[in-house]
């Protein structure tokens, strides 16, 4: 019996969500095969898989799966995992991946600031490009406090609406 039988999952309605909401994802931007090997592992009910069930269930290259687990990771949208007593490892989504995605955004939001302000310095402030170059940073400071509230925020209701972590 397959694990869709067992569980009462509908195998081919998952697959559709998993290539819609990878479509979504693309069109946000991410690369086509990281958001689906995302939306795979979002969907898969323990939150994990191997890279062989990935490309089996994605009907992908190991190759493929790799490249995308590699984009997946850098983005801290997922882990890797060693099996117990094996050389496979397990590609895990976690409760909190947009959480701790939106988190490690902050280091990017200062590199962008550190760069913005030594590029309103070196156009002149009062420069048309200065101007625009400081609203950009203006933005970017806006966003960082913004972003930090909005998280504090989000533990709290996350804390309410499903428990302690």
């Amino acid at each position: 019996m397959t694990e869709s039988a067992r569980s009462g999952r509908d195998a081919e309605g998952v697959s559709r969500f998993v290539e819609s909401f990878a479509a979504h994802l693309v069109e946000a931007g991410m690369p086509r095969m990281p958001a689906r090997v995302f939306a795979a592992l979002l969907s898969a009910d323990e939150g994990s898989m191997t890279s062989a069930g990935l490309g089996e269930q994605l009907r992908i290259s190991p190759a493929a799966v790799s490249g995308a687990v590699r984009y997946l990771a850098q983005a801290h949208m997922v882990s890797r995992e060693r099996e117990p007593g094996s050389r496979r490892e397990r590609y895990r989504v976690h409760g909190d991946q947009w959480y701790e995605a939106l988190t490690n955004r902050e280091a990017v939001l200062k590199r962008w600031e550190a760069a913005l302000h030594e590029g309103v310095a070196s156009l002149g402030p009062d420069t048309p490009a200065g101007r625009r170059m400081s609203e950009t940073l203006a933005f970017f400071e806006f966003i960082d406090v913004e972003l930090a509230a909005l998280m504090e925020r989000w533990r709290e209701h996350r804390k309410k609406a499903f428990g302690p972590e």
